[in-house]
C-alpha cells in the first residue's frame, strides 16, 4: 500500500459483531477499507484482524480517526497498534562472519521490497565491513570476546537507542542475547536459524545431517525471546535433500532457505502482517 493512509492491527477475546463494528468505524470516519484480514482463533477464544484504509483522497482526518478510534477498542478489551502509511522502518542489522543473510536484506531493500532504513551494520567481527561500506552504510565492529560479552551489548544497546532503530535482525549473528536485552527490545528483534528433521546440536551441524542421511532441511525465522531459539516462529522454509547431496551441498541448500525465510519474516514484520499471541504469531500472508 503506497498511498497515504493507515495500517490497523487488532487482537481481542472474539465475540459477535466485531467486524461490523470495525467496518462501521472506517465508514463513519470516511475512510476507505482496502483490506481486512481476520482470524477468529476458535481453540483460544481471539479475534485477530489486521485492515489497510485509504485516507488521503477521502479528506480523513487521520489524527482523529487514530484518537477516536479508542472508544471502540476499549469497549471490545483490545490490542491494537496504527501505523501511517507510507514508511521506512528503522532497522539494525546484527552479524559475524556469513554474509549470506545480510546480502540478502541489502538487495531486497534496493529493490525496494522491504520498507526499512538501514541504520547501521553491527558485527563482533570485521568480516562484513566491506559489504557496509559498499552499500553506504555504517559499520560498528563491537568486541565481545570473554569479557567483553557484557559492555558489547551495552553498546548495541545504546546504538539502537541513539539511531530510534525499530526493528533489530539478527543476520547469522552468533551470540546469544542477554535476556535484559532481549526484554528491552521483546517483539522488535528477529533470529534465522537452520531447522533439522531431527535437530542436530552442537559444532557442524551439515555433517551431521550428511551422517545421519537427513532427507529435509531448512530454516526458521522467528522473534527473540529469553529462552533460546524457541520464540514465536514467523516464517519456515523447507527443501529437499538426497542421498548425492554432499555437506556442502546442505549448506547451500540450507543458507537458501535461510535467506528466503528471513527476507519473508522481515517482510510479514514490517508490513504489520504478524500478531504475537505468547508463544506462537499470527501472520496474515501477503
Amino acid at each position: 500500500m503506497s498511498r497515504p493512509g493507515l495500517i490497523l492491527k487488532l487482537s481481542c477475546s472474539d465475540q459477535p459483531g466485531i467486524v461490523a463494528k470495525i467496518a462501521s468505524y472506517v465508514a463513519s470516519h470516511r475512510g476507505n477499507l482496502v483490506a481486512f484480514e481476520q482470524f477468529s482463533d476458535q481453540l483460544g477464544g481471539k479475534f485477530f484482524a489486521r485492515l489497510e484504509i485509504q485516507t488521503q483522497e477521502f479528506n480523513v482526518d487521520v489524527q482523529d480517526f487514530i484518537d477516536g478510534f479508542g472508544t471502540l477498542g476499549r469497549s471490545l478489551q483490545a490490542n491494537w497498534h496504527f501505523r501511517r502509511l507510507p514508511y521506512r522502518m528503522k532497522t539494525a542489522v546484527l552479524v559475524t562472519k556469513t554474509d549470506h543473510c545480510l546480502n540478502e536484506i541489502l538487495w531486497r531493500a534496493e529493490l525496494d521490497e522491504l520498507p526499512i532504513e538501514i541504520t547501521s551494520i553491527i558485527g563482533n567481527r570485521n568480516s562484513c565491513r566491506h559489504i557496509a561500506e559498499h552499500a553506504n552504510i555504517p559499520f560498528h565492529q563491537i568486541d565481545m570476546d570473554g569479557e567483553n560479552r557484557s559492555l558489547g551489548f551495552e553498546q548495541i544497546h545504546q546504538l539502537i537507542i541513539q539511531q530510534n532503530v525499530e526493528l533489530i535482525v539478527l543476520a547469522r549473528f552468533m551470540q546469544i542475547l542477554p535476556n535484559g536485552f532481549c526484554s528491552a527490545f521483546a517483539g522488535r528483534i528477529i533470529n534465522i536459524h537452520h531447522s533439522f528433521l531431527p535437530a542436530f546440536i552442537g559444532a557442524n551441524p551439515y555433517a551431521q545431517a550428511y551422517q545421519r542421511g537427513v532427507k529435509l532441511i531448512g530454516a526458521t525465522c522467528h522473534y527473540v525471546t529469553s529462552e533460546l531459539d524457541a520464540g514465536p516462529i514467523i516464517e519456515q522454509e523447507v527443501d529437499r535433500v538426497h542421498h548425492f547431496h554432499t555437506p556442502s551441498d546442505l549448506v547451500r541448500i540450507g543458507r537458501h532457505c535461510e535467506r528466503i525465510a528471513l527476507a519473508k519474516g522481515i517482510r510479514f514484520h514490517v508490513h504489520d502482517r504478524t500478531i504475537i499471541d505468547g508463544h506462537r504469531a499470527i501472520v496474515f500472508p501477503d
